[in-house]
Formats: structure tokens, C-alpha cells, sequence
């Protein structure tokens, strides 16, 4: 019998494939794990437009906003800068008083109803009740998850 023609024994060749298939799929899962940590979320670009009402009342609309955000994380400011940028009134989107309410001081709608704040989606805040309407008030938005300013638009605006 002749054994010169028989290549690598049955278990080297096991030993040499699994060998082969555990450090490809090393490599794969650390060219994997390096891309998904560095995914980062850039901060939301947003630009509004106001509109000052004959009875008091400003619209304050979104006409443009690169991502749609969670109104739990977005929060809006009325400010007066002539007190030192005293903050008057201040609270997050989604709260219950703001959040799709009618005849509030200050309500948020959201228009397409998807629980998100997104291009279209607007304020309406009774200034003349607020007395943001006189002196030098602006209001802001900030989404809380990147600490980023949005929005700063000054109060009162030219009556439409």
C-alpha cells in the first residue's frame, strides 16, 4: 500500500476550517463593532416662522426641521432679555397643558398627530395674557437630548 497519495488527515483539515472560519468571523465582528459605536446623532436644524396676530396671539410655526424629535425632550422658553434673560415661562413640549390644548396661554400642535415634533407642527402662545407682547422677550426651543439651541425668535413680531 501506497500513502503517498493521501493529503492532510481528516481532523488537521476540521482544525484548519474552524480555525479559518473563527478568525474571519473576528474580523468581520470587529470591523462591525467599531462602525455602530461611532454612530452619532447630529443636533436638530430647525428655522420657524412668527406671526403676530391682531388680538395678541403669535403662531409660532416650524417650517423646517431635519429630524423628527421626542416632545418629552424638546424644551420651549419664553424669555425676557430685558430682565437679564429671565426666563417668564418655560416647559416641555408633551406637557399636558401645552400638548394639543385649546385655549391655553400656550399650546403646541402637532399636525400630524404622530407624537413627534416635525416640520409643520406649531405654537400659539397668548402674548397679550403673558405680557411677552411688550419689552424685549423672545422665545426658544431646546432639544434636551443634544443640549442644543433650535430655535430663537424675538416677541413680539410684526402684526400680519
Amino acid at each position: 500500500m501506497d500513502r503517498g497519495d493521501d493529503a492532510v488527515s481528516p481532523v488537521i483539515a476540521t482544525v484548519l476550517l474552524l480555525a479559518i472560519t473563527v478568525l474571519l468571523s473576528s474580523m468581520v465582528f470587529v470591523m462591525m463593532s467599531s462602525t455602530l459605536d461611532s454612530v452619532e446623532k447630529a443636533d436638530p436644524k430647525a428655522s420657524v416662522s412668527v406671526r403676530a396676530l391682531s388680538n395678541g396671539y403669535h403662531v409660532i410655526t416650524i417650517t423646517s426641521l431635519d429630524q423628527s424629535l421626542d416632545p418629552s425632550k424638546v424644551k420651549w422658553s419664553i424669555v425676557n432679555h430685558s430682565e437679564g434673560n429671565l426666563i417668564e415661562h418655560s416647559g416641555f413640549v408633551d406637557d399636558s397643558d401645552v400638548y394639543g390644548t385649546v385655549g391655553q396661554n400656550i399650546s403646541f400642535h402637532d399636525r400630524d398627530a404622530g407624537w413627534s415634533l416635525t416640520k409643520g407642527d406649531y405654537f400659539v402662545i397668548d402674548c397679550s395674557s403673558l405680557g411677552c407682547n411688550t419689552g424685549d422677550h423672545y422665545f426658544q426651543l431646546v432639544d434636551t437630548g443634544s443640549s442644543s439651541l433650535m430655535v430663537k425668535v424675538n416677541m413680539p413680531a410684526t402684526e400680519n
